[in-house]
């Protein structure tokens, strides 16, 4: 190996049946980390693993590869050799250097500021805003473990709502994640916000991000009976950018949370779905889309008075 490289990879290719005990045997023999991906994926042999809560999905692919890092100084080739006769695979193996990598500079690498139009800016905390001018409104948020940095496209299209609509009212942003709707509500303009999740560490997420924001906003985990006087509050605006499924169930509790003529702003459900949240809220709202990029929508409707 070359003074260069820290690690290597073996990346093997398994049945099904014979990928978990083949990672735990690499572990155990010295393996740093183990993955396993689909080794038809790309292809359409493909086997998606993951959906949306409730969906079915399957738990393992016909064809697995494992991706496992050890040493450089380890005998990567007879570890693996060891391990697959133990269990009798049959193990297809590829070995590629991994060189030492400054890993938090190249992940930051990966992120820049993101225009989210007009005056809103995504901008991670090691970068300089791109627009510095009084009228720039720049959100500062670093990727971290919960959801939303402003990449993806559910999260852009709420936020460029938030842009067109300026809302200065109340707004509750369900299923906040990295808070950062809540937060650039508050920098639009809007006089109270206040964000829930299941996930308490998306809430501590959120508080934190609000803090470095310096923004007032209030966060709670939705798993928990919200204090008083949240409990029974609504709002000129509810937020919702989490998934189809979520979306169906909570149609009720969501249009319990606005005021008369609020409005209900839906995202994170794919361009082909919409019409069937549609009729699911059509018996509090009418709803329309009111954006499409990228194959997903954002529905947007208003309470009847």
């Amino acid at each position: 190996m070359s003074s260069q490289t820290a690690w290597v990879s073996a990346r093997i290719i398994a049945e099904a049946r014979q990928a978990e005990a083949l990672g735990d045997a690499l572990m155990e023999a010295g393996a740093l980390s183990v993955t396993v991906e689909d080794a038809d994926a790309g292809t359409p042999a493909e086997t998606p693993q993951y959906g949306e809560p409730g969906m079915e999905t399957h738990t393992v692919w016909n064809r697995s590869v494992l991706s496992a890092l050890f040493d450089a100084q380890e005998p990567v080739r007879d570890i693996v050799a060891t391990c697959a006769a133990a269990l009798g695979v049959e193990a297809e193996l590829t070995i590629e250097e991994v060189p030492e990598t400054d890993w938090v500079r190249a992940t930051q690498a990966q992120f820049d500021p993101i225009p989210i139009g007009g005056p809103l800016w995504i901008v991670p905390t090691w970068h300089t805003p791109p627009d510095t001018s009084d009228k720039a409104i720049n959100l500062v948020l670093d990727p971290g473990l919960a959801f939303g940095t402003g990449s993806h496209p559910t999260t852009r299209m709420c936020l460029q709502w938030l842009v067109r609509e300026r809302p200065v009212g109340s707004v509750l942003d369900y299923g906040c994640g990295s808070g950062i709707l809540a937060i650039a509500a508050a920098k639009l303009g809007a006089c109270e916000v206040v964000g829930v999740d299941i996930d308490p560490q998306a809430v501590r997420s959120a508080h934190d991000n609000a803090e470095a924001n310096t923004v007032t906003a209030a966060f709670f985990d939705a798993s928990d009976k919200l204090p008083a006087p949240y409990d029974l509050q609504t709002y000129d605006v509810v937020l919702a950018n989490i998934l189809a499924n979520p979306l169906r169930i909570l149609a009720p509790a969501l249009t319990a949370r606005l005021k008369p003529g609020a409005s209900l702003v839906l995202a994170g459900l794919l361009a082909e779905q919409a019409e069937e949240l549609i009729g699911i809220y059509r018996p509090w709202l009418e709803m329309r889309v009111a954006d499409t990029q990228d194959g997903w929508s954002l529905l947007v409707g208003s309470l009847r008075k």
